[in-house]
């Protein structure tokens, strides 16, 4: 096992940009819970153990701003979001702290993953460059990432990019064991049916 580091200082990466095209209306703000999908993100983020935190907003950015509470966070918009996540990556990089150590990727969508997968992502990845969380059914989100593959995540281009280095790289991946299933993002509306139901 990777040998941790002290203290790592950490940045939270919000990907949010998706222009919701399956949907047909945007996702960020869809009901969840007492608030959206995306607030509900990001309030696990605000109480997971992340030094700073960053949104990356693309498709319907301007509701977005308008709607959802963004506090605490610090905004990117790309508006190259529909080249894919790989985009939203390059556009949020220049955000990042320059003490940060390591980056971890959360989906605005994925309202499933909880503060707790996030503290044992960072906790459990030692000084491995890319960490990634395994649970139960496979590898999923979030990922973590160390300062020194950040180059090549401002390299990435479109949407399974990340994943692409994950398989281009395993020497450099580490798997860290989360309880249960993967948390499902949400895509159609079944997906979102399928959120609403687990959340219950």
């Amino acid at each position: 096992m990777p040998q941790p580091s002290d203290s790592p200082f950490v940045t939270g990466l919000v990907l949010a940009a998706g222009g919701s095209s399956r949907l047909g209306q945007p996702k960020q703000l869809l009901p969840y819970g007492d608030g959206t999908l995306l607030e509900h993100v990001l309030a696990t983020a605000r109480v997971s153990p992340l030094d700073q935190l960053i949104v990356a907003l693309g498709g319907n950015a301007e509701d977005v701003l308008d709607t959802v509470d963004l506090r605490g966070a610090e905004v990117t918009v790309n508006e190259a979001y529909g080249e894919g996540c790989s985009s939203s990556i390059a556009a949020a990089l220049p955000l990042v702290d320059p003490a940060a150590d390591v980056l971890v990727l959360m989906l605005g969508d994925q309202p499933g993953v909880t503060a707790a997968n996030v503290c044992g992502l960072v906790q459990g990845r030692g000084d491995a460059p890319i960490a990634v969380c395994r649970y139960d059914d496979g590898r999923g989100h979030p990922f973590a990432f160390g300062r020194e593959v950040f180059g090549e995540l401002a390299n990435l281009h479109g949407d399974n990019a990340v994943w692409k280095l994950l398989e281009q790289h395993p020497e450099l991946v580490y798997e860290v064991r989360m309880p249960g299933r993967v948390p499902p993002d949400v895509d159609t509306w079944d997906d979102y049916e399928n959120v609403l139901s687990a959340a219950q």
